[in-house]
């Protein structure tokens, strides 16, 4: 068994972890948030969006256990938000749509520090720079930093595509979805990517840490999810990312 491998089944080993409270910033049955470590207080809360390739099929679920180890280990209130997704009402622009307000609704007063993975990586890179008040730092773990890239790609069967509505609407909707192609955040980024994702390239996150001189950390050796498995040496470093920027 390689060291993905280990990762992948670490992180599907991770018994789930009950969040200390969830509330709603919409109608919609996937616009909440769950809390997790909410008595260490609201003041310098993390915020954490999962990944999926944003797809419905994929739920804040399975960051369970990483948010519950992250508000234990930081002494932090971590709060995972959830997202309308594609095939579940999501998609262009619902997804989008989802994040200024679900950023608005944390606890708490001032900027969070905003973390994503992979297509949550996305998101949070794109918040910050669409809500650069909202947000006072960004960690990217194995993010989809290049929406235009990914689709050239074609990542998981052209999943960019899907979010954008269809092949033929990729390229119009580009300026509006794609970081690369927004203002740079205000913000710190840290971007964290394990040299043997096979998910998703390390190229996209060093393409967007040239243009926007974020701190890009590859990671010696690491998959697409072992910077989520609680112990790893990789989630060590996404610890330190956050103590760095915090």
């Amino acid at each position: 068994m390689t060291a993905v491998d280990d990762e992948t089944t670490g992180l599907a080993a991770l018994k789930p972890a009950e969040p200390d409270r969830t509330f709603a910033y919409g109608d919609h049955p996937s616009q909440v948030i769950d809390l997790y470590g909410e008595s260490y207080g609201t003041d310098g809360v993390v915020a954490l969006l999962h990944g999926g390739f944003w797809r419905e099929r994929y739920d804040r679920t399975h960051l369970g256990s990483t948010a519950a180890a992250l508000a234990a280990d930081l002494g932090r209130c971590v709060a995972l938000i959830e997202y309308r997704r594609v095939g579940g009402d999501g998609g262009f622009p619902a997804t989008f749509d989802d994040l200024p307000p679900a950023l608005a609704a944390l606890p708490g007063s001032g900027p969070v520090a905003l973390v994503g993975h992979s297509a949550g990586g996305h998101l949070a890179l794109w918040a910050a720079s669409r809500c650069p008040t909202a947000v006072s730092k960004v960690v990217g773990i194995a993010a989809v930093a290049d929406l235009a890239r990914a689709h050239e790609l074609g990542l998981s069967d052209g999943a960019v595509a899907e979010l954008l509505g269809g092949a033929a609407k990729v390229t119009d909707r580009l300026d509006e979805t794609d970081p690369m192609r927004m203002t740079g955040p205000t913000a710190p980024v840290v971007l964290l990517h394990g040299d043997a994702d096979d998910d998703v390239p390390p190229e996209l996150s060093r393409r967007y840490a040239e243009r926007f001189g974020a701190d890009l950390r590859v990671l010696e050796g690491a998959g697409h999810y072992a910077a989520l498995v609680p112990g790893s040496a990789a989630y060590q470093a996404l610890r330190a990312s956050l103590g760095a920027v915090a």
